[in-house]
């Protein structure tokens, strides 16, 4: 048999090309946009009930994408929730990760992984913009602001960064782009204090009749903008933030980080400040509801929602970018200023079915609204199943195809394939934390006693608390005497798993 032989050299360029072409056809890893909101609630958007106020572009993440229903940040305030999501460790594990004063020290060790980092070695180019509230400094001395600010968000894995340093709400009221004050006039140094006042300065006690907004209960020491403040500031007039601008300061910032990084997989953590006080809409948004500056700044949060849609539809990178959209902890009407929220709330209810909110141990404190949307692979719909965002970790190194080293997001469990929706369970259990860790297994909810005399609005008083969630959503009925072994069973285990990581217990059944 006759047989015709290629030249070799022909012969090896074709093998150099169809390794390029393989190459070029292989689908590189997702982009991922974690869009985290703040103080909303589950019934707070239209997906999730909320009539009252309208949110189409969190709607179209729902109709396209999965919507979750039974999907938990870990607590019940923010900078726990925070700390929990990038380390994959409870923050209920670590001293001093409750909700920071805006000068603390960093609360993440820089030589921890991070979400951040997981996916920098996948070779994501990563950026936060928006709110931190992790800490900044190393806590040696006192921070100065008008330096380099380190460690912070580099140190932890993003290349980029452009953050308020804690909440709107407490000083110092500015900007930092990669660990820098923005707009800082050097001959007007800023000066920063959670312990005394600064000479001089006015405060919102007396400036109360001049404020744009008034408080309710604290929110009175420093005045910028117009509005009190937690904390004292002096200085660095240059560089103050307008309240009013802020959705569309860090909208721009991540529009511009997605544009700068089209052409490479990023990973772009996008933390708004809304719906947190003090709710101060940009005029356009002014009387977009009948709620006030609480609702009107939803539909503010919903319009940054499109921007950062619009911009990968324009950029034509929508089909394979991850967008998973959440929130931090449950809501609070008044949370310190006097804004109408208590007020013109009428029917509308920010946690839909469930009881409690921020800071509480009821399910309105950690139930959270849960989009997840990957056109090029998430088949839209519902997903019953049982998730937590402290699993970030482990599931989105188990999508860059890594294994997490021991130690390692220590709490975190691989749950992608209910992510994704390809598989209809999660987790066994969850853990809830505020103040108190309650575990939630199946439909069953068990809440270790409490404080008597505690406010109930936190959660239950006195003994330990059963509720079966499926037909209780509202935690009315505590079933604690009518199933004793259950209630020992579920106490047993919660003890096991705050005494020690997860990963450390037997793995979910």
């Amino acid at each position: 048999m006759r047989m015709n032989h290629a030249p070799v050299s022909l012969t090896l360029a074709g093998l150099l090309f169809c390794a390029a072409s393989a190459a070029l056809a292989a689908p590189r890893s997702p982009n991922i946009l974690l869009i985290y909101a703040d103080d909303l609630g589950y019934g707070d958007v239209g997906c999730y009930g909320a009539t009252a106020v309208k949110t189409p572009n969190i709607d179209r993440l729902a109709r396209e994408g999965l919507r979750f229903t039974n999907a938990y940040c870990t607590s019940a305030t923010c900078t726990p929730s925070r700390y929990s999501m990038l380390t994959g460790e409870y923050a209920f594990r670590k001293k001093g990760t409750g909700v920071l004063p805006g000068d603390a020290a960093l609360i993440i060790e820089t030589n921890r992984a991070t979400l951040a980092t997981i996916l920098q070695k996948d070779g994501y180019t990563t950026g936060i913009v928006g709110k931190w509230h992790l800490g900044l400094g190393a806590g040696q001395e006192l921070l100065d602001w008008n330096a380099e600010i380190k460690p912070g968000p580099r140190e932890v894995g993003f290349d980029y960064s452009f953050i308020m340093a804690a909440t709107g709400d407490r000083v110092p009221c500015v900007y930092l782009e990669n660990q820098k004050v923005v707009g800082l006039d050097p001959s007007d140094p800023i000066q920063v204090s959670y312990r005394k006042a600064f000479p001089g300065e006015p405060t919102g006690v007396s400036e109360r009749d001049k404020l744009k907004l008034d408080w309710s209960h604290g929110h009175n020491m420093a005045v910028v903008n117009g509005i009190g403040r937690i904390g004292y500031m002096k200085g660095g007039a240059a560089a103050l933030w307008k309240d009013e601008e802020m959705a569309d300061v860090f909208t721009k910032k991540g529009v511009e980080f997605i544009e700068r990084n089209k052409n490479k997989p990023f990973f772009l953590y996008f933390a708004t400040h809304d719906i947190h006080v003090p709710r101060v809409p940009h005029p356009r948004f002014v009387g977009a509801t009948t709620m006030g500056p609480r609702g009107d700044v939803i539909v503010q949060l919903d319009w940054c929602v499109g921007q950062l849609l619009a911009v990968l539809d324009r950029l034509q990178l929508s089909e394979n970018t991850l967008v998973i959209f959440s929130s931090d902890n449950g809501p609070v009407l008044d949370d310190g200023y006097k804004d109408g929220a208590v007020e013109k709330l009428g029917d509308h209810k920010p946690a839909g079915p469930f009881r409690g909110g921020k800071s509480s141990i009821w399910e309105g404190g950690t139930r959270m609204p849960f989009l997840v949307r990957w056109l090029a692979r998430v088949k839209p719909g519902v997903s019953d199943a049982l998730v937590s965002q402290v699993d970030f970790c482990a599931s989105f190194a188990a999508l860059t195809g890594q294994t997490l080293a021991a130690g390692d997001a220590p709490d975190s469990v691989n749950v992608l394939p209910a992510l994704l929706g390809e598989a209809p369970d999660g987790r066994g259990f969850v853990l809830e934390h505020a103040g108190r860790v309650a575990i939630r297994e199946g439909n069953w909810k068990l809440i270790p006693a409490g404080r008597k005399r505690a406010s109930t609005r936190l959660g239950p008083q006195g003994g330990v608390a059963l509720y079966d969630l499926a037909r209780d959503p509202s935690e009315s009925i505590n079933l604690a005497e009518k199933h004793p072994e259950l209630v020992k069973r579920l106490s047993e285990k919660l003890s096991n798993l705050v005494g020690k990581p997860q990963n450390e217990n037997e793995k979910e059944q």
